[in-house]
């Protein structure tokens, strides 16, 4: 992992970019960003995929796999932490005097002076980000957007507005997050994570606090969860705005209707609106009431900002469809943390009806999986039927003696709930085995687990047949 170096200076004019690791999903949008300001764009990465096909066809050069020789006569190379030190094209960059500079610097550089909302949070920065940016398009503005995920109405994880507004998701993990001249900052939750990098709680909470008071107009932050609300104790701003299901909170949700697509009513004062969004779960009621905390900072009613939240259709990798096979579903969700993961499968249930669910999780990175497999094995065994672990992905970590997806397993306190299979077609099998008609199999963690849908598909068709 390479920690970002946010001295080094970012570039008046970028006139050739190149990006390592432009398949990511952060950081293709930003490819995509440069390639609509006209900027030739070229990059990199481990494997082909969806996200470098379609830069491809938008006009990027995509190298698979890394090499020096993949720079050609770029002015300026973008980098995230997931690249290895002795990446070749990272350390040609050095050697030659290019600016190399992080993924928050190329997004800083795109946003300029423009107004901007950073949505930061442990979990619900893409959901939150997505419903934004869904609103503000059906309310009639035309903002530029960075997310971490493709929002499903707009079919892209970013793009060029015509408006002053710029909205980002912004990554608290590596502390980038304080680099933004933000205007509207919106704080989901503030749940420990990343201490890799931050190395105690109290430097997580410090980081929250100065990028609420940083932000120029207003702070939007959750009223219920417990890190927002130290970090809300602490804060110097004079304009704090608390959403939530707190009897305190400024924007107050009540009413919330999970079962199916989730309905819920928001309190401001003597107003009172509702509405229903197209997505299940509860968590999200809430992303709606601090995205509707947002477009009242930004200048619109809570009429018109709940109607323009209630279009918004998801995000890829949010509890996402891929298919049925023999009446089992089969889902995937990015959640890779224990409070993401509860929220997720809880979701889950309330749309499931009489079936079971059956969650294929992959643990992301070796230190998460170390300090937090007893969570991870609570929630999972709360909240889900049965559980198949598969090893870890590791990221941009390198493994970690005795740590493999069997901490999770052997933490269930009834261990014949969960069954731990590295090997992905085997998991797939089995779970083919377990599932039912009418059960939902859901994928679960930010790495790669998504890619073992195909196989898990085709051995419920392959159980059925065999039926």
């Amino acid at each position: 992992m390479i920690k970002p170096d946010l001295t080094v200076p970012i570039p008046e004019r970028i006139d050739a970019v190149h990006f390592i690791g432009i398949g990511g999903s952060g950081i293709s949008g930003l490819a995509r960003m440069f390639l609509a300001a006209g900027v030739p764009v070229s990059g990199s990465d481990r494997a082909e995929s969806q996200n470098t096909r379609d830069l491809e066809a938008l006009g990027a050069t995509v190298h698979i796999g890394h090499d020096a020789a993949n720079l050609g006569d770029v002015d300026t190379v973008v980098y995230t932490g997931a690249i290895w030190p002795e990446n070749p094209e990272f350390l040609a960059a050095k050697e030659r005097g290019l600016a190399v500079i992080h993924r928050s610097q190329a997004l800083h550089y795109l946003i300029g002076g423009r107004r901007l909302v950073s949505v930061a949070g442990a979990h619900g920065k893409t959901t939150s980000t997505g419903m934004i940016v869904t609103a503000l398009a059906a309310i009639g503005a035309d903002p530029s957007y960075v997310n971490g995920g493709v929002i499903q109405q707009l079919g892209a994880s970013s793009g060029v507005g015509s408006d002053d507004l710029f909205v980002v998701e912004a990554d608290e993990s590596d502390g980038t997050f304080l680099l933004y001249d933000t205007s509207v900052a919106l704080i989901t939750n503030v749940d420990a994570d990343h201490l890799d990098h931050y190395g105690s709680h109290e430097a997580f909470d410090d980081a929250f606090v100065r990028f609420a008071d940083e932000a120029r107009e207003a702070v939007v932050i959750s009223s219920d969860d417990p890190g927002a609300r130290r970090v809300t104790a602490r804060l110097a701003h004079e304009n704090v705005v608390t959403f939530g299901e707190a009897e305190s909170a400024d924007v107050r949700v009540v009413d919330i209707d999970a079962h199916g697509p989730v309905g819920f009513t928001l309190v401001r004062g003597s107003e009172r609106v509702s509405g229903r969004l197209a997505v299940p779960g509860r968590h999200n009621a809430i992303n709606a009431a601090g995205a509707v905390a947002v477009l009242l900072q930004l200048g619109y009613g809570l009429e018109p900002a709940v109607r323009a939240v209630e279009s918004f259709g998801g995000t890829v990798r949010r509890f996402e469809l891929h298919g049925v096979e023999h009446g089992v579903s089969v889902y995937d969700d990015y959640a890779h943390h224990p409070t993401e993961v509860a929220a997720a499968l809880a979701a889950a249930r309330t749309v499931v009806g009489e079936g079971r669910i059956i969650a294929l999780h992959q643990p992301h990175t070796y230190s998460r999986t170390q300090l937090m497999a007893g969570e991870f094995a609570r929630v999972l065994e709360e909240h889900a039927d049965h559980t198949v672990v598969l090893d870890v992905y590791g990221a941009r970590e390198d493994p970690i003696p005795g740590v493999t997806g069997e901490l999770v397993s052997g933490a269930f306190a009834d261990p014949s709930h969960v069954h731990f299979v590295a090997d992905w077609q085997q998991a797939a099998d089995y779970t083919a085995s377990v599932a039912r008609e009418g059960d939902y199999v859901i994928t679960l963690g930010c790495g790669d687990v998504y890619r073992i849908i195909p196989q898990v598909l085709g051995s419920l068709a392959s159980a059925g047949a065999a039926d």
